[in-house]
């Protein structure tokens, strides 16, 4: 009767009467794979054993344990450490979209964690979380609806600008009960901000109040979900363990995950150390980044014995966007043609028969290896998106399908050497001799900026080929903190930057490409993009209400974007490329996520 008044009490209060739906998930569009009492997911082992420590490292380092905030460099925000599956994030609403436990094989939904289950409006208008009654943090105390409020009000104040982008549609929160919370959408249609709202991290507002969220901070977060952190050495190691009373562990998407006792983490800042670190038995994984690694350097004795596994894994994740990002807020590279030029002198074939042993494909997308690629020439429901913008696209974009420049592999051909030329000259660059002048006599000169001093091997062909036409380029590798601080004051000419893209993209594009991020400090618009055809294209994509119009909209993005030429585009690999000690145990590998918070040691191992 309690549950029957409190829903009544709802309704009244509901912006308009309409269809309401209620359920244990929620999927962006479609239907949602498993029933309401589905026990598992189908890639796990829902009764692998729990035991024994799992040791992994991480690249880089941390200065602080707050992974919401502008400040400092968290362990989740470093590389691969996202894949391990415990992480010092807070446990979201609902789990299968996001970075916090992404789901294996299923594009767009997300099932209750924190929220037992989910109600919304037919026109997307509003959306309610049920909360578990059982849900608790690591302290005891219970999660409520005025936690989950704080937390929203907490990342949209002080929270890192990307909360203020992505969350900038709720237009109220009401609390209907301790366990029910309400959140009002500024309009309606909007069925990508609900996914968006089921990832909110639930943060403790006991634990936060007093202290001072925005600075940075070693000191371990309270948090709700299977680790906690017990041991912290700074900047350099973290020791997470299975909590063993947790409240989530029998939830049909947690069975089956989370089965070592106690997760170490080493932090490496050298790639080569950290390789050699693997090869003596210091830690368990090895997710290889490395194409000339891989090829020649897995021959020491624990692969001949058996003792280390060397796996190369299909999958069907949409790559990230991996390119050398020009900052077009430079005046070097404001003018697309300039930008087009850079392109044309970047030789991929060659880099990669030289340096790659031919390991890799060309990215001629900003979201390779999926279906939201814009291939061929704009066509359907892609072309009615941009016809309305023929005067402010070039012409070829409707004519003819965009194609990355190619080689043979053995140098720039000499007709790309003219054409990029002329497009220099046509911004008003001349050669002189042998540097390119403007109308002023200053030199066209920049610098290529990084973080991993591997890639200027890589790259140091590239400026070659650039001073091979006058142009002065040059590398500069600077430390994390220093790198961090750059890109986020947008203090750099070129960057190789990655992107991550998901099977659903959505408001993370307008952090990437739309020109309200420009001169938000911290932004992820490396590009300095401030297009309104991009901005045009990412409402339409925000707004699609079917995946046949997300997937039209998000091609037009692609192709905009590609034509405009703000970045050079790299390469990827369509397969997970890992080595780890033979002690381990899987059901299988899904076809979008690497899957490693399933894995359980071997029933034959000792736990360590």
């Amino acid at each position: 009767m309690r549950r029957l008044l409190t829903l009544l009490i709802g309704l009244l209060a509901q912006p308009c009467f309409a269809t309401i739906v209620e359920s244990h998930g929620y999927a962006q569009f479609g239907s949602l794979k498993y029933p309401a009492n589905f026990s598992h997911f189908s890639w796990v082992n829902p009764d692998a054993p729990k035991k024994g420590t799992l040791r992994v490292m991480a690249f880089g380092t941390f200065d602080t344990l707050n992974p919401y905030t502008f400040k400092g460099t968290s362990p989740v925000a470093t590389p691969n450490f996202a894949q391990y599956g415990v992480t010092e994030l807070n446990e979201p609403l609902m789990v299968g979209t996001g970075q916090y436990d992404p789901s294996g094989d299923e594009p767009a939904s997300s099932y209750g964690l924190i929220a037992q289950s989910v109600e919304y409006s037919e026109d997307r208008s509003w959306v309610v979380f049920n909360l578990r009654e059982e849900a608790r943090f690591h302290d005891g105390q219970p999660i409520t609806a005025y936690d989950v409020a704080f937390s929203y009000r907490t990342l949209v104040k002080d929270g890192h600008p990307q909360y203020r982008t992505s969350l900038k549609e709720v237009k109220r929160v009401d609390i209907l009960n301790r366990h029910r919370i309400r959140f009002v959408l500024k309009r309606a249609g909007n069925p990508l901000l609900i996914l968006r709202l089921g990832e909110l991290p639930v943060l403790p507002q006991h634990y936060w109040k007093g202290r001072d969220f925005k600075r940075t901070s070693y000191e371990p977060p309270l948090g709700s979900g299977p680790y906690r952190l017990t041991e912290v050495r700074p900047g350099r190691g973290l020791v997470f363990e299975r909590v063993k009373d947790w409240w989530g562990e029998k939830l049909p998407v947690n069975r089956g995950k989370y089965n070592f006792d106690r997760v170490e983490v080493e932090f490496y800042r050298d790639s080569n150390v950290a390789f050699e670190a693997f090869k003596a038995g210091e830690f368990d994984f090895y997710i290889e980044h490395q194409a000339k690694n891989w090829a020649n350097g897995y021959r020491f004795p624990a692969i001949a014995r058996g003792d280390v596994i060397r796996a190369e894994i299909p999958h069907q994740i949409p790559t990230q966007t991996q390119a050398l990002f020009m900052n077009s807020r430079r005046a070097a590279f404001h003018d697309r043609r300039v930008r087009e030029a850079m392109g044309l002198m970047f030789d991929f074939e060659w880099t990669n028969r030289t340096l790659f042993n031919n390991a890799y494909i060309r990215a001629a997308s900003y979201y390779p290896n999926s279906e939201f690629h814009a291939a061929g020439k704009p066509e359907g429901h892609e072309w009615l998106l941009l016809s309305p913008y023929r005067k402010q696209l070039p012409e070829a974009l409707f004519k003819q399908p965009f194609n990355v420049p190619t080689t043979e592999g053995r140098g720039i051909p000499r007709e790309t050497l003219r054409r990029a030329l002329g497009l220099l000259g046509d911004a008003g660059w001349k050669l002189s001799g042998q540097r390119l002048l403007n109308a002023n006599g200053q030199p066209l000169r920049f610098e290529i900026l990084l973080v991993n001093p591997n890639l200027e091997r890589i790259l140091q062909p590239y400026r070659e080929n650039l001073a091979s036409i006058g142009i002065d380029v040059s590398l500069r590798t600077v430390d994390r903190a220093q790198y961090k601080q750059r890109l986020d004051q947008f203090d750099y000419d070129m960057i190789l930057m990655t992107l991550p893209q998901s099977l659903s993209p959505g408001l993370e594009q307008t952090l990437y490409f739309h020109s309200s991020q420009v001169d938000v400090k911290g932004s992820k618009n490396y590009a300095g993009v401030a297009n309104p055809v991009v901005d045009a294209m990412i409402d339409k994509l925000l707004g699609a209400q079917n995946r046949d119009e997300q997937v039209a909209a998000a091609r037009a993005l692609d192709r905009v974007l590609l034509w405009e030429h703000y970045s050079i585009p790299n390469w990827y690999i369509n397969y997970h490329r890992l080595a780890y000690r033979n002690r381990f145990a899987f059901v299988a590998t899904p076809p979008y996520t690497l899957g490693l918070r399933a894995w359980w040691l071997k029933p034959s191992e000792n736990a360590r």
